[in-house]
C-alpha cells in the first residue's frame, strides 16, 4: 500500500505525516535548528522517511513550508526565520532525495485547506485561516479553492502594519502584526514563553488589542465566513479567544454586520499536514484527470 507524505517546515519546528487516505498512520515531530539552517533539517526530513520506508511506501508527498512561496514556479522564496531557504526549489529536492514528485505551497495556504476540508471550517466558505506562531500567515479558501492571488502572496496578514512607527519587524517594515503578536517576538520583548504570557490578564488585554487591529483588515475586506486561528499560541484557548472576540467587537465598524465567528483549529499542530496530503492528492488527480483528456 502507498501513502500520502506530508511535511510541515516550521520556523519552531517541523513535522512529517504519512495518509493512508484520510487516516494519519505515522507521525513525527521535531525542534527546528535554526542557527543549523536548511541542509540541517533537509537532512532530518530524508533521515525520517528513509527509516519510515523500510515500513511503508509513498506515491506522493506535500509540503507547507513557514514562509513565502511562489506557486506557480514551486520554489521557496525566503524564510525570515531560518537560514538558507532563499529560492529553494522544493520539490526537485524531494524527487532527488526522497524519490518522490512533490507540490509546494506556504503552510498557512496549507493549513487553510487542512482546516476547509477536515477541520474547524469544515462547509465555512469563505474561510480565512490564520497561524499563529513563531510568525504569523494567513490563508484564504474561497469557492473551495486556495485564494493565492497574482503572485502568491494574498492572506499574508502577518505584514499587515497594526502600529505604524513600531518596533522594526524582521520583514524590513515597523509594527506588523507580526511583529507584535507572533511568539518569536513575545519572548523576546518580555523575556518568558508565550504559555506564560497568556496567564496574565493584563497581558492579554492589550495584546488583544493589536491582534484584533489585523483581524479586523481581514473581516472588513474579505466577509469571511469563519476565521480559523491555529498554531502554538493558539493554544491559549479561552484565555486568548474570549477577549480577543469581545476586542474585534468593539473595533468592527458599528453599522457592519459582517460577521465575527473566530475558531481555534480543530486539527491542533496538524492543520498544515492534512492541507499539504490534501494538495499532493489533488495534484495527482489533476495530473491523471489530464492523461485521460
Amino acid at each position: 500500500m502507498s501513502y500520502t507524505l506530508a511535511i510541515d517546515i516550521g520556523g519552531t519546528k517541523f513535522t512529517l505525516a504519512a495518509f493512508d487516505g484520510d487516516r494519519l498512520v505515522l507521525r513525527h515531530s521535531a525542534a527546528t535548528n535554526r542557527e543549523a539552517g536548511r541542509d540541517w533539517m533537509l537532512e532530518q526530513v530524508a533521515r525520517i522517511v528513509a527509516a519510515w520506508k523500510q515500513q511503508a511506501s509513498f506515491d506522493r508527498c506535500g509540503v507547507g513550508f513557514g514562509g513565502p512561496v511562489d506557486f506557480a514556479r514551486q520554489r521557496v522564496a525566503c524564510s525570515t526565520h531560518v537560514g538558507g531557504w532563499q529560492d529553494f526549489d522544493f520539490p526537485s529536492w524531494t524527487q532527488k532525495e526522497l524519490g518522490l514528485a512533490s507540490v509546494l505551497d506556504n503552510d498557512a495556504n496549507a493549513g487553510a485547506l487542512g482546516e476547509f476540508l477536515y477541520g474547524a471550517g469544515r462547509h465555512r466558505d469563505p474561510l480565512f485561516y490564520m497561524t499563529l506562531s513563531t510568525g504569523i500567515g494567513g490563508g484564504i479558501v474561497s469557492g473551495g479553492e486556495i485564494l493565492r492571488g497574482a503572485d502568491s502572496y494574498a492572506g499574508e496578514i502577518g505584514h499587515l502594519t497594526v502600529r505604524p512607527g513600531g518596533p522594526p519587524c524582521l520583514c524590513g517594515s515597523q509594527g506588523c502584526l507580526e511583529r507584535m503578536c507572533a511568539g518569536l517576538w513575545l519572548e523576546r520583548d518580555y523575556g518568558m514563553p508565550a504559555a506564560e504570557l497568556f496567564a496574565r490578564p493584563d497581558f492579554v488585554e492589550r495584546y488583544v488589542v493589536d491582534l484584533a487591529l489585523g483581524l479586523k483588515s481581514c473581516i472588513m475586506l474579505l466577509n469571511p465566513s469563519r476565521i480559523v486561528i491555529g498554531g502554538g499560541i493558539s493554544k491559549a484557548g479561552d484565555r486568548l479567544f474570549s477577549p480577543l472576540r469581545a476586542e474585534l467587537r468593539r473595533q468592527i465598524t458599528n453599522w457592519s454586520r459582517a460577521r465575527i465567528d473566530i475558531q481555534p483549529a480543530a486539527l491542533g499542530d496538524d492543520s498544515v499536514l492534512w492541507g499539504a496530503a490534501a494538495l499532493a492528492r489533488l495534484k495527482q488527480a489533476r495530473m491523471e484527470n489530464k492523461e485521460c483528456l
